[in-house]
């Protein structure tokens, strides 16, 4: 425990995800110790993100203007959109450079225990955009975890009758790992989506 002030900024750093009472302790002493730290502009930005940042009205990303860079770009698919839980998740896929639709963010995943249901999430306004037949594809992309199995399987029931191509990210073994050290729904997972070896 510090006194007053030093505290709070470090009790403030530790209500940010990820950051733990250790990291929050180092990066406070950081901006303490650092004389070149420039704190005025880290308040600007931060003041400047709330201000200025919004979610895409149509896909849900994060964006400055009413609609993001991606739902703008005309060289994108309109007729597949993906479908993730948090914005970050988009920027992830978009480093593969492999996706060229366009992106659904439902703002998270149905979980009970949280008190996250369906209606909590973007699922409606998904539905909206699927209403005029331009999608031909769905690509369900939610966390491979129990969350983000219970959203994909309620999303695959709310739009089976609406003869899409629905199908979900494959997941199994990450390139590098050990097979001694992977868990058995992990094992279990690269067994299902095994693929044949082409000569």
């Amino acid at each position: 425990m510090y006194d007053g002030i030093v505290q709070e900024l470090i009790d403030e750093l530790g209500r940010l995800p990820g950051i733990g009472p250790k990291s929050a302790q180092r990066i406070a002493f950081h901006i303490l110790q650092t004389e070149t730290f420039d704190v005025t502009h880290l308040a600007e930005v931060l003041m400047t993100v709330k201000e200025k940042v919004h979610f895409c009205e149509i896909c849900g990303n994060v964006t400055e203007q009413d609609t993001c860079s991606i739902c703008r770009d005309v060289r994108r698919s309109p007729t597949t959109i993906c479908v993730v839980e948090e914005a970050k998740d988009v920027v992830a896929i978009e480093r593969t450079r492999e996706f060229k639709g366009l992106y659904h963010v439902l703002g998270g995943a149905i979980s009970p225990i949280d008190g996250v249901g369906p209606d909590d999430l973007r699922i409606r306004q998904l539905m909206q955009r699927l209403a005029d037949g331009t999608v031909t594809e769905v690509i369900i992309a939610t966390d491979p975890n129990l969350e983000g199995e219970a959203t994909a399987t309620y999303l695959s029931r709310m739009m089976m009758h609406l003869g899409l191509r629905i199908t979900r990210l494959a997941s199994g073994l990450p390139v590098g790992g050990d097979l001694e050290y992977a868990d058995e729904v992990t094992l279990g997972r690269a067994f299902e989506g095994r693929r044949v070896v082409e000569n």
